[in-house]
């Protein structure tokens, strides 16, 4: 399904980069979407990560405490030119997924498509 409004190069890296997080290609995927200075919260401490090797590390520490999801569920433009994601988290075990709340993802772009910041914030539902 489109993502009525959003750029659909956009449309595509976002939904690319939610299909291989919580796979082994998350790691090699990371030069295709995030620019080299990317802007990242670090939600675990509530400060700012910046460049690709901090988002990997932070991502293989989430990995190292559990096996976190992230399930895409809707993408839409917001401010100028940021796009949302709205995305249900979860965590995987031995048993099952266990899906919990919703948030949303706010990025932005450089003129080479790469996203060049990511923020979180609650669900418009939730606000």
């Amino acid at each position: 399904m489109a993502a009525e409004g959003v750029p659909a190069a956009r449309e595509a890296l976002l939904r690319r980069m939610y299909e291989v997080f919580s796979t082994d290609e998350r790691d090699a995927f990371v030069p295709h979407c995030l620019a080299p200075d990317v802007d990242w919260p670090n939600v675990l401490d509530g400060v700012r990560l910046h460049g690709r090797e901090a988002v990997r590390a932070y991502w293989a520490r989430q990995f190292a405490a559990g096996h976190p999801l992230v399930r895409l569920e809707a993408l839409r433009p917001d401010d100028g030119d940021a796009v949302v994601a709205t995305v249900r988290l979860g965590m995987r075990d031995a048993e099952d997924d266990h899906w919990a709340g919703t948030v949303e993802h706010v990025y932005r772009f450089g003129g080479d498509g790469l996203v060049t910041r990511m923020d979180v914030r609650a669900a418009a539902s939730d606000a």
